[in-house]
């Protein structure tokens, strides 16, 4: 029996950082045994392609000049992808990657095209005005489009002028994975204080994040210490900004965690806070980990998918996105209410195992790859 031939496309692949990398590493995984499946990426060093296995998956990544306005240059990447194109039966590409869009069109690949649409290109306007063309022909030359909620489609106007092309397939995790992992007291271990609420945070440290203005809410609250795990270019400052605000001894960077130590931090958390700012924040893949440890999520509310995710009253608090003021209300009220905790942790649970695990996810995309799934939406 002949196995689809699906090439994967993105800017990069685990061990790159970032939630569309590992996003991409479990759809690869996920369909490597009903497909014959390859991925086609850039990486951050110079030089030519470098093949490797990864967990049985076969990764190429193009030699790159270095990532300006969040997208690798690489000359590299054209011919591979022509090469790499004529050997696919379907190209599921993740953007923005103003890149892979143009190395498409300039292929003139007639094969079956799916986009996954994680994100508008928000921060960088004048790019995205360069951009925008390119982008408008390969949506009208995609087959079909993939989102992970309808707020990705009411937010962004490209995907309203095509939105009959819109599938909506939310993003899922194995929640097996998280419950059946070994559990240390992570937080627990490192807070001053052992009868203080763990307020945690995880994510790059980077401007649409909105951790400054996490910062500025958790200085005026009490009973809880916050613990950052994640990188950036933003770390130095946001350490200056706590020592300013006076709250250095109860906010604990973590840096990046180890998978195991990620989950038990999560595990081990008291409530988890997701206060991103910026619409590149579409989704936000971490409140799924920390709803199905059963912690309610203080979300902001992005005309994106993030409020999508966990829901305002029902499995947390949701806020204005750069109120600092609504966020430390929201913080507090949680941090002194052990039952609404409780109550929204339950829910939160329940939700991610109802509407969120990984193999419903993984069997629609195969389906729409394959141009098998009836619209949903």
């Amino acid at each position: 029996m002949h196995k689809p031939r699906i090439l994967e496309v993105n800017k990069f692949y685990p061990p790159h950082i970032g939630g569309i990398e590992t996003l991409i590493q479990m759809i690869s995984e996920g369909l490597q045994s009903r497909s014959s499946l390859s991925v086609l990426v850039c990486r951050d060093q110079r030089g030519g392609k470098e093949i490797t296995v990864q967990n049985g998956i076969r990764v190429h990544a193009c030699g790159s000049w270095g990532t300006y306005f969040s997208c690798p240059l690489s000359f590299s990447f054209f011919p591979a992808f022509f090469r790499q194109a004529k050997q696919a039966d379907v190209i599921h590409f993740h953007t923005p990657f103003p890149l892979g869009d143009l190395a498409c069109l300039l292929s003139r690949y007639q094969g079956r095209v799916v986009i996954s649409w994680h994100s508008d290109v928000v921060k960088q306007k004048r790019l995205r005005a360069l951009y925008l063309p390119i982008m408008r022909r390969f949506l009208d030359r995609a087959d079909a489009v993939i989102v992970a909620t309808q707020g990705h489609i009411d937010s962004a106007p490209e995907l309203i002028r095509i939105r009959e092309k819109c599938h909506i397939i939310p993003y899922g995790i194995c929640s097996a994975d998280y419950l059946h992992a070994p559990r240390t007291p992570y937080l627990t271990a490192r807070a001053k204080d052992p009868a203080a609420k763990k307020v945690f945070f995880a994510g790059r440290l980077v401007y649409y994040k909105g951790v400054d203005v996490l910062l500025e809410a958790f200085a005026k609250t009490d009973g809880c210490e916050l613990f950052l795990a994640g990188e950036g270019g933003l770390e130095q400052t946001l350490r200056e900004r706590a020592e300013e605000l006076a709250v250095s001894d109860r906010v604990h960077f973590l840096g990046r965690l180890p998978d195991a130590d990620l989950k038990s931090a999560f595990a081990d958390c008291d409530l988890f806070v997701l206060p991103s700012v910026q619409n590149s924040e579409a989704f936000g893949i971490v409140q799924l980990e920390a709803m199905v440890y059963g912690k309610p999520v203080i979300n902001t509310s992005l005309p994106t998918g993030v409020p999508c995710v966990s829901l305002d009253g029902q499995t947390g608090l949701t806020v204005p996105p750069g109120d600092a003021d609504a966020l430390r209300t929201a913080i507090q009220t949680l941090v002194n209410d052990d039952a609404l905790r409780r109550t929204y942790g339950a829910a939160a649970k329940q939700r991610v195992l109802a509407e969120f695990e990984r193999d419903k996810m993984l069997d629609r995309i195969f389906a729409l790859l394959t141009n098998t799934e009836s619209k949903e939406e």
